[in-house]
């Protein structure tokens, strides 16, 4: 799944998409696709990313608490 992350814009490519859905996970394993070729993954944290489209997560995929909220 790409996302994009919101300070540069550029494309992160996430691989493990139950770690990026799963709301007690503060961070996500990512590849930046920047520049020739994609970055070695690294560990980037969920609020800092958002769709390419520059929509914002899904509250559900950050806050383990968002039902408590309504």
């Amino acid at each position: 799944m790409l996302l994009a992350e919101k300070s540069t814009g550029h494309l992160v490519e996430i691989k493990d998409v139950k770690m990026l859905i799963d709301p007690n996970e503060p961070r996500v394993m990512g590849s930046v696709h920047y520049g020739e070729e994609a970055q070695d993954p690294e560990p980037m944290l969920k609020t800092e990313l958002a769709f390419p489209s520059g929509e914002a997560l899904p509250v559900c995929w950050t806050d383990p608490d968002y039902r408590q909220k309504q």
